[in-house]
């Protein structure tokens, strides 16, 4: 205790807390203020002419949810479905969005000192969607900017 407690005290403020998750071999963090709740996978209803990545809807206690599907949304070739499965539910401004990963993997605090920029690289992920790459210890966590790629008009989400 003592002294390192208060020299953690400044950058500590600076610190957000993410939601990292799973998308093939890649992990990726998004802000855990936006996350309304972690689901097991459902098949949802599917929505005729939508992107193949909208896997359709669900209802979630009276409200309609869409189901994007990241894993497709990035180009993953492999997006199977199986008891890891998760959707991670949303909160984007006024619409509630669910959104399927791999797996979910923990909540960590990051402090603002350990994000870079992303450097420009040859991504599934424009780089407009990408906050930065935060190092944790042997883990490299990709943190995106989940409500400019969720609104973004090849989305489709937006009426």
């Amino acid at each position: 205790m003592g002294m390192m407690d208060t020299l953690d005290a400044p950058t500590a403020t600076l610190a957000r807390e993410y939601l990292t998750f799973r998308l093939g071999d890649e992990e990726y963090g998004i802000d855990i203020l936006k996350v309304q709740e972690i689901r097991g996978y459902e098949n949802p209803t599917r929505i005729a002419n939508a992107p193949h990545f909208l896997k359709g809807v669900v209802n979630l206690r009276g409200t309609i949810v869409p189901i994007v599907d990241l894993r497709l949304r990035f180009g993953c070739e492999s997006a199977e479905y199986n008891s890891f499965t998760v959707s991670i539910v949303l909160h984007i401004g006024t619409r509630t969005i669910g959104t399927v990963v791999d797996s979910v993997s923990d909540v960590m605090e990051i402090p603002a000192d350990a994000v870079r920029t992303a450097p420009e690289m040859n991504s599934a992920i424009d780089a407009s969607y990408i906050r930065g790459l935060a190092q944790v210890g042997e883990r490299m966590v990709i943190l995106l900017d989940i409500e400019s790629l969720l609104l973004s008009p090849e989305m489709c989400l937006i009426d």
